[in-house]
């Protein structure tokens, strides 16, 4: 696109109706994951609109990807707050997961109607074979940028064998994995000298002073202890009220308030992105509330992928099985309605306050050397998480039989090998040879292993 075809924005202040517009738009194409959203955007705030440079959209990026939670959400409220204040941040933050949660939603009320009915279980018979190859090349993708020499290596195989071998939780695993890259980097250790870029998202690009917000910054920008505790205190009353209040009015061990705090935990742990703290959700929601059997997480994870929004989404479809599974009293499809909607407000809320609190101070995080080396150590292990992930979905989705194996204080589960599924492997390596070879797309994947499954359940080789 040559600079004569990109017509130049005036430079005054953005209406509020015009960023409604905008927000909407981005919202309706948020499809592929975090990088593609993220492109999206960049291409309609930076290049299309120029409400910001380029140098102002990373620094925002840098700082949400500081943070636990969707990225792609949380810089929309940055960018929203920047532009709009505290209900600029707000509308472009919900709008962002809108679309999202009401189709997840709505696929969840299906899947939980007809998931058994034979077309509908051979379109997710041939998902779960795309799901997981998308989440192969998501390790092969972060691991080549994040696993830069032997050390970062290291701490990927090593969180690999705590979570895989040994059960060790998601939250500790991070945790040390960020304390070792701290000391690291607080010692001068060579391997843990990392800068704290992400990558350019554009090259050339559009520079800030030729942008509506300019270099200047905005006075509602700039660090106000009084705003920042009157929002605290807002927001953390809207995000943890209703868990207290479930625990208190329903008890603590009602499925309702163990979905609330479940993913309020989730919410505050989640860096890495969506694929890391899948495995996490997972391992909870599999194998210690029994909310799931192993391969609906992966029709989750497909309802996710194929839908606009954040793939953390996911996890509204986990709080929606688990209520209509276990909640007492009342309808199941009710039930799981209002699982989903609360697993979705404890997940998102805390994302605007992130935003909130932290960005006026967002400067005083640039250039830290030592946050950046915890970082970027927690990122490598992430690659090991997430190949938990992919091997705990091939495990269960490749076989019929698993067992458990070694001493009871292992958490190490073995397939048994004569109960492979050969349709099962045969649409997974003809998806692999798709996306890894030929590169097909992740829509197009999708599609095109859903209609082998269909074509599969007609030719009568699904069981």
């Amino acid at each position: 696109m040559t600079t004569e075809s990109v017509p130049r924005p005036s430079l005054g202040p953005v209406p509020f109706s015009e960023a409604l517009k905008v927000w909407a738009r981005i919202a309706a194409l948020s499809f592929g994951g975090p990088a593609g959203q993220i492109a999206v955007m960049h291409r309609i705030l930076v290049e299309e609109k120029r409400w910001l440079g380029e140098q102002r959209f990373l620094h925002a990026l840098n700082y949400c990807m500081l943070l636990p939670g969707p990225e792609a959400q949380q810089l929309c409220i940055y960018v929203g707050w920047l532009m709009h204040r505290t209900v600029g941040g707000l509308v472009a933050g919900l709008l962002f997961v809108l679309p999202g949660f009401l189709a997840i939603m709505a696929l969840s009320i299906l899947y939980m109607v007809m998931g058994d009915v034979g077309p509908v279980a051979a379109i997710f018979f041939g998902l779960k074979a795309a799901v997981l190859v998308i989440v192969v090349q998501a390790m092969l993708r972060i691991g080549g940028r994040a696993l830069r020499n032997r050390t970062l290596m290291a701490v990927a195989a090593s969180a690999f064998v705590a979570i895989y071998v040994f059960g060790v939780s998601f939250p500790l695993i991070i945790l040390a994995a960020g304390l070792i890259g701290f000391i690291g980097a607080r010692a001068g250790l060579p391997d843990f000298a990392i800068g704290g870029g992400h990558g350019e998202v554009a090259a050339g690009g559009v520079a800030d002073d030729e942008t509506v917000l300019g270099e200047s910054r905005p006075e509602h920008t700039r660090p106000n202890l009084a705003w920042a505790v009157r929002t605290a205190a807002v927001i953390l009353v809207l995000w943890l009220g209703p868990v207290l209040i479930l625990g208190l009015a329903l008890g603590w061990d009602n499925v309702f308030t163990q979905i609330a705090l479940f993913f309020t935990k989730m919410a505050v742990v989640t860096f890495g992105g969506a694929y890391a703290v899948l495995a996490y959700v997972a391992q909870e929601a599999v194998q210690t509330f029994g909310w799931l059997r192993p391969g609906e997480m992966l029709d989750g994870l497909a309802m996710a992928e194929t839908t606009p929004g954040p793939l953390i989404m996911v996890t509204q479809f986990v709080g929606f099985m688990g209520a209509a599974r276990n909640a007492s009293g009342l309808d199941p499809l009710w039930a799981g309605v209002l699982g989903g909607v609360l697993t979705t407000w404890v997940t998102f809320t805390p994302c605007f306050l992130w935003i909130f609190l932290g960005a006026p101070f967002v400067e005083a995080l640039r250039g830290a050397r030592a946050l950046n080396a915890a970082l970027a150590t927690i990122t490598a292990a992430v690659v090991g998480v997430i190949l938990n992930l992919a091997l705990w979905f091939a495990i269960h989705v490749l076989f019929a039989e698993v067992r458990a194996a070694g001493p009871p204080w292992l958490a190490l589960d073995v397939p048994v090998l004569s109960s492979v599924n050969l349709p099962s492997l045969a649409l997974t390596l003809a998806a692999a040879i798709a996306a890894i070879v030929f590169k097909l797309g992740v829509i197009p994947l999708l599609l095109g292993c859903s209609a082998a499954g269909l074509a599969l359940y007609g030719a009568g080789l699904l069981g």
